[in-house]
């Protein structure tokens, strides 16, 4: 399964802190990288080419240049785990795409009781946002992407 990459933020010390789709953030060291595949030097002679890194279409990777881009699998198995009072939160819109349901159906199965509000799912503004563990719950494993 892919862990899909939903936001980056580049650090000053070469460092990428990515959050993935099911709500989990992780610490990446572009030096340790580099001290590995000598080709990513480049990435830490040149901060602005590293600050410069996107999220691949998808969300599969992170990329900087035609030459150089990281997948989520790399990121996910090798970054360090941060925690965070938001672990394992997503939106909606979130849980819809890895469990391959429509948003209507979620929508229902809240308004029906399979998730607890206030412990599986809560409403912030008009967002609402909903738990992975209660996904998996009530869904089973999110879909392969």
């Amino acid at each position: 399964m892919f862990h899909k990459i939903k936001d980056i933020q580049v650090t000053d010390d070469y460092k990428l802190n990515v959050l993935f789709v099911e709500g989990q953030r992780k610490l990446y060291d572009i030096k340790a990288l580099a001290e590995k595949y000598p080709m990513f030097n480049e990435l830490i002679a040149n901060a602005t080419l590293f600050k410069s890194a996107k999220i691949d279409i998808g969300g599969y990777g992170i990329v900087w240049n035609d030459e150089l881009d990281i997948s989520c699998d790399e990121l996910w198995e090798n970054g360090v785990k941060i925690n965070s009072p938001f672990d394992g939160l997503m939106a909606l819109r979130d849980a819809t795409e890895m469990w391959g349901l429509n948003e209507s159906t979620l929508r229902h199965a809240i308004m029906y009781g399979k998730f607890i509000l206030g412990i599986d799912v809560c409403k912030f503004g008009k967002q609402w946002v909903i738990s992975y563990e209660s996904m998996k719950r009530v869904y089973g494993e999110p879909k392969a992407s």
